[in-house]
């Protein structure tokens, strides 16, 4: 039997607007299912796993070539439903504002998946469990504007390199001149009142102006980069931004990489400068918040439950962002590994360790065996996984190889478990 507590609707936090389970604050993709990718690899692991959360993923899918993205609040139905049609499982809707309140009796397991918003409270509470050995950075969420107020004159519908299906997403073109004066704009743009300890910017979701500072390019071989994508007369422009669906029925679409923390006022202003956005409608504006994470490897072993195991601790587990993986899919391996090794402990069986080979085990070796100097979630990518046996110089084909690997490394596995 579980008992699940959820602190919303009573209880918001700076970025959730609803009360529905699992709703998406940031972008509506799981990244690619494409097998030699990172992200692609990992769910097709997960999927060995017959993972709940991408079972309920592909039924709110929408169209986004070759990654899954989804309808945001068809994902959170998905979810609940399959929640509530478990035997034994109680939804409790109050925020836990200490462990103490719900600490593992003798026979029961703990696990804290609060997530990047976790609660003040119960964040000051999580601090005095791990010794206060904790850690904040920020995270941002992209616009999205309405279909309708798109100047379809001034865009055009092709996926990068002719991937997927080419309505997946709808280009706005801008000339040299158009960015540079969209540029200037941007990096002079007012942004929103940052707290003091709220100053640190994760690197893997860098706010779209931040980025721009970098240089008068940077945004051209990031969000805005041209390559691989043409229009109807096969002219590849100087610079682009990408909107994709934010739900089935296409009635609204989210600027693909343009996490913001500009006030209000001034992303209107300033994103309007996209000649295809010009009347834009803006449905949500970017947001940008707390997001917390422990340190892990000072904290947790490759379970994700606590290396201390002194008074009680070895029964609970930490799950999601919070336990130091970056990502959406990420966190829900967290949680599932998490829960295969609680079942473990309630059976007074092993713990189940997943091979090194594998982005799952990979994953699970860095939040516990990385530097705890200075650091930082992370993605799924290729550079966690041990070498090949084989140096294969073909970057495909070398991806290939460590996919190959990894789900024949799981399947054995899994067989013996």
């Amino acid at each position: 039997t579980v008992e699940l507590y959820e602190m919303r609707p009573s209880v918001m936090t700076p970025a959730h607007k609803t009360g529905d389970f699992a709703e998406l604050v940031c972008s509506n993709s799981l990244k690619s299912e494409d097998i030699e990718t990172s992200s692609g690899l990992l769910k097709a692991e997960l999927r060995l796993f017959d993972s709940l959360i991408l079972s309920c993923a592909d039924k709110a899918k929408v169209p986004a070539g070759s990654a899954l993205s989804v309808e945001r609040r068809g994902f959170s139905a998905a979810v609940k439903d399959a929640l509530t049609g478990f035997g034994g499982l109680t939804i409790t809707e109050r925020e836990v504002k200490d462990i103490a309140e719900v600490f593992p009796l003798d026979g029961e397991i703990l696990i804290i998946a609060a997530g990047p918003l976790i609660s003040d409270a119960l964040a000051k509470s999580l601090a005095g469990l791990t010794g206060g050995d904790f850690l904040y950075f920020f995270d941002a969420a992209a616009p999205i504007v309405s279909a309708e107020s798109i100047d379809y004159g001034r865009a055009f519908f092709a996926s990068r390199y002719g991937k997927g299906d080419a309505s997946d997403y709808l280009n706005c073109p801008l000339d040299k001149d158009e960015y540079a004066r969209f540029y200037t704009a941007l990096i002079s743009a007012e942004c929103a009142p940052v707290r003091g300890f709220e100053s640190q910017v994760f690197s893997g979701c860098m706010p779209v102006e931040v980025m721009a500072r970098g240089g008068g390019d940077a945004l051209r071989f990031g969000p805005m980069k041209p390559v691989g994508i043409y229009d109807a007369d096969g002219k590849r422009p100087y610079a682009v931004v990408q909107l994709r669906k934010e739900n089935a029925a296409a009635t609204m679409y989210n600027l693909v990489g343009f996490q913001t923390h500009l006030t209000f006022g001034e992303q209107r202003r300033v994103f309007s400068m996209i000649p295809a956005l010009r009347e834009a409608e803006f449905l949500r504006y970017g947001v940008m918040h707390r997001n917390s994470f422990i340190n892990a490897p000072a904290v947790l072993d490759e379970t994700f439950s606590f290396k201390d195991k002194s008074g009680g601790r070895g029964r609970i587990f930490v799950a999601g962002q919070l336990s130091g993986v970056e990502g959406y899919v990420e966190s829900a391996m967290s949680g599932l590994i998490a829960a295969e090794n609680a079942l473990r402990v309630l059976q007074n069986k092993p713990y189940f360790r997943i091979p090194d080979t594998t982005m799952t085990g990979a994953l699970c070796r860095y939040i516990s065996g990385g530097d705890p100097k200075g650091f930082q979630p992370m993605n799924s990518n290729f550079g966690l996984l041990p070498p090949l046996a084989e140096n294969i110089k073909d970057k495909k084909k070398r991806k290939a190889a460590y996919a190959e690997r990894a789900l024949s490394d799981l399947r054995d596995c899994l067989d013996g478990r």
